[in-house]
């Protein structure tokens, strides 16, 4: 897949297949939509393009609001989209100006004139142009006068509820890691990296790494102790582990914040400025006070047996 970091750098692609959203999480849904947008490349002897943009438009047009945390940054949805057999992937930078372009000139200037779309898959739900006003019905209008055309992706359903990166945030939010890895057909996962910490967990016999997140925007899920995954980036290994996500109301911190902890099961050595890739496999419970750091290490110990139990294959 070859990624382009601004539409300017995209040179054409014979008999362009294209689709267009921020596609954030990369979920069933959207696959869904890539699926048949590389399908229909190939029988059409043409390449499949992806068109998003970073950051995400929210961002832009509302820099105030911090709300919207999202569930990939840009590298991440790249590499899920290339597994999806993508030929194309151009991340555009968002702006207000980029916001104002109207419906209509967004069809001609970009989607015609400079990426020379051929065919336009979108969702059931797609709107584009300034003020939204750009919908499946104004392509279907537009594809005659402009020579390409369009086909609607319908609502994929999961046990009738359908898929959005809402519904995943939701869920991540609630802590239903679970449910959020059937939205998004693999573990939610996060990156970052290992940071000093005041060596509490060493203190307990259980030693963890203090992860800070890379990207800024990155949903963290639900306080609470999750079974996880966590790939070592250096060499790629992948170790069972307990993550802890709270602000350890045991240790009575004046200004409490909030932290990332891990614990890898079986493993000693120094992680230290290591990149780490963490994949949420379930929730084991909620963060809690206890009574004494005892107590604490003893549901530690009973977190680790949980986990272990759970990720048995």
């Amino acid at each position: 897949m070859k990624t382009y970091k601004n539409l300017s750098e995209f040179k054409g692609a014979p008999n362009a297949v294209i689709t267009t959203g921020t596609f954030d999480g990369v979920h069933l849904g959207h696959q869904k939509i890539i699926q048949q947008l590389v399908s229909l490349a190939k029988e059409k002897q043409g390449e499949s393009i992806v068109f998003t943009f970073d950051p995400h438009p929210r961002h832009v047009i509302f820099p105030d609001d911090d709300q919207l945390k999202l569930l990939h940054n840009w590298e991440e949805k790249a590499a899920e989209l290339e597994k999806l057999g993508v030929d194309h992937l151009i991340i555009h930078p968002f702006s207000l100006e980029f916001s104002r372009i109207s419906a209509t000139d967004y069809i001609r200037d970009i989607l015609v004139a400079t990426l020379q779309a051929k065919h336009l898959i979108v969702g059931y739900d797609h709107q584009f142009g300034r003020n939204r006003e750009g919908d499946f019905g104004f392509l279907q209008e537009a594809q005659e006068t402009y020579g390409f055309q369009v086909y609607e992706i319908p609502a994929l359903d999961i046990d009738e509820v359908n898929v959005s990166s809402t519904k995943i945030r939701r869920a991540l939010a609630e802590g239903q890691v679970d449910l959020a890895q059937q939205y998004l057909s693999r573990p939610y996962s996060l990156h970052g990296t290992v940071v000093q910490g005041n060596k509490i967990g060493t203190g307990i016999g259980f030693p963890t790494a203090n992860l800070k997140p890379s990207f800024k925007y990155k949903l963290i899920p639900q306080t609470g102790v999750y079974a996880v995954e966590v790939e070592r980036l250096k060499d790629n290994t992948v170790h069972k582990g307990v993550m802890n996500i709270g602000y350890r109301p045991t240790i009575n911190e004046t200004n409490p914040s909030l932290h990332l902890e891990v614990h890898l099961l079986d493993f000693s050595d120094n992680l230290y400025d290591e990149n780490l890739r963490v994949r949420f496999i379930q929730q084991l419970r909620r963060e809690k006070k206890f009574d004494s750091f005892d107590a604490l290490k003893s549901q530690i110990a009973e977190d680790v047996k949980q986990a272990v139990e759970c990720m048995k294959v």
